[in-house]
C-alpha cells in the first residue's frame, strides 16, 4: 500500500512538473524577446524617427521630392544595416536562446546579402535551438536560398511566353543571361526598366541576353504585354500569370521585386540584384 501511495505521489509530482514546464518555457521565451527588444531599441528608434521625419517633410511639400526620396532610402539602408549588425551580434552572444532563431530569420529577410554567412550563424546555435520546430523551418529556408546564391548553378525552369510557347532557361546556355523578375504593376520595376534596356542595347551582340519573368496577376495578360511594349523591352518574356504563386519565383526564392540573377554561359549565378549602372559595369567587366 505504501508503495502504491509513493508511486501515485511521484506520478502526481511528475504531472505537475510537466504541466509547469510549458509555463517556464513561455516565461523564458518572453524574457528572451524582451532582452532582444531592449538590445535593438536604440536602432529601432533611430529608424522609426527617420521614417516619421521623412513622411512629415514630404507631406509638407507641394511637390513630391524625388531627390529627398533617394537620400532617405540611402540613410534608411545604412541604418538598417547597422541594426542587422547588432542583431547578428546578439545571435552570436546567445546561441542557446530560442529567440535567436527569430532574430536570424529577420536578418535573412527577403534578400539575404550573405546566405553562406547566415548558414554558418545557424550552425553556431545550440543543438536544441537548431532542432526546434522553428529551427528546422529556418534551416530549410537557408537551404532554399543556398540553391540560388552567387556561385550556385541556376535552377532550370520553363514558362510560357506572350504567345503561350514554353521557353526554357537551359536554351540560353553558351551566353550570359540576365533572369529579370518584374511585373507591370510594380513601380520600382518600371523605374528600373530604362537601365535594363540600356544594358541590353549595349551588350546584346556580345553573348548577352535577357529573359524576363513577370509576376503579373491572373487575368492581367493584356496589362503585361502593354507594359512590355510601352517600356521597349524587346527581349524574351515569360509568365504563368500567377503573381507571387509563380513557380519560377518560388524556385528562385523571389519574395520582392525587382530582382535579377546574372548567369554565365555554363549556367552559374555570378551576380544578383544589379541596379542601374551596376549592371552595365558588371557586363563591361566580364565581357571586355
Amino acid at each position: 500500500m505504501k508503495h502504491k501511495f509513493m508511486l501515485a505521489l511521484a506520478c502526481g509530482i511528475s504531472s505537475i512538473a510537466m504541466a509547469q514546464q510549458p509555463v517556464t518555457d513561455s516565461v523564458k521565451r518572453n524574457n528572451e524577446k524582451e532582452e532582444l527588444a531592449e538590445f535593438l531599441a536604440a536602432a529601432n528608434h533611430k529608424i522609426d524617427t527617420c521614417q516619421q521625419n521623412y513622411y512629415a517633410a514630404q507631406n509638407a511639400k507641394a511637390k513630391y521630392d524625388t531627390i529627398g526620396l533617394g537620400d532617405w532610402r540611402y540613410r534608411m539602408k545604412v541604418m538598417k544595416q547597422e541594426r542587422k549588425t547588432q542583431e547578428i551580434a546578439f545571435i552570436r552572444q546567445h546561441p542557446d536562446y530560442m529567440v535567436s532563431i527569430d532574430a536570424l530569420k529577420d536578418v535573412i529577410g527577403h534578400l539575404p546579402d550573405d546566405i553562406v554567412g547566415y548558414q554558418q550563424l545557424f550552425k553556431g546555435l545550440k543543438k536544441q535551438v537548431q532542432q526546434s520546430e522553428e529551427g528546422v523551418k529556418t534551416r530549410k529556408l537557408i537551404d532554399q536560398f543556398m540553391k540560388v546564391r552567387v556561385g550556385a548553378i541556376a535552377p532550370d525552369f520553363q514558362a510560357p511566353d506572350t504567345s503561350g510557347n514554353n521557353i526554357k532557361l537551359r536554351d540560353y546556355r553558351g551566353k550570359y543571361v540576365l533572369v529579370d523578375f518584374w511585373a507591370s504593376w510594380c513601380g520600382p520595376c518600371r523605374e528600373e526598366n530604362p537601365a535594363v534596356v540600356k544594358a541590353y542595347e549595349q551588350f546584346k551582340d556580345k553573348h548577352f541576353d535577357i529573359l524576363s519573368v513577370s509576376l503579373d496577376q491572373p487575368g492581367k495578360r493584356a496589362e503585361w504585354i502593354k507594359a512590355i511594349e510601352k517600356d521597349g523591352l524587346t527581349w524574351q518574356h515569360v509568365s504563368d500569370l500567377n503573381s507571387w504563386d509563380s513557380e519560377v519565383a518560388k524556385r528562385y526564392m523571389v519574395k520582392s521585386i525587382p530582382q535579377n540573377f546574372l548567369i554565365d554561359p555554363k549556367g552559374k549565378i555570378i551576380a544578383k540584384n544589379l541596379r542601374g549602372e551596376e549592371l552595365v559595369q558588371q557586363l563591361i567587366e566580364i565581357l571586355k
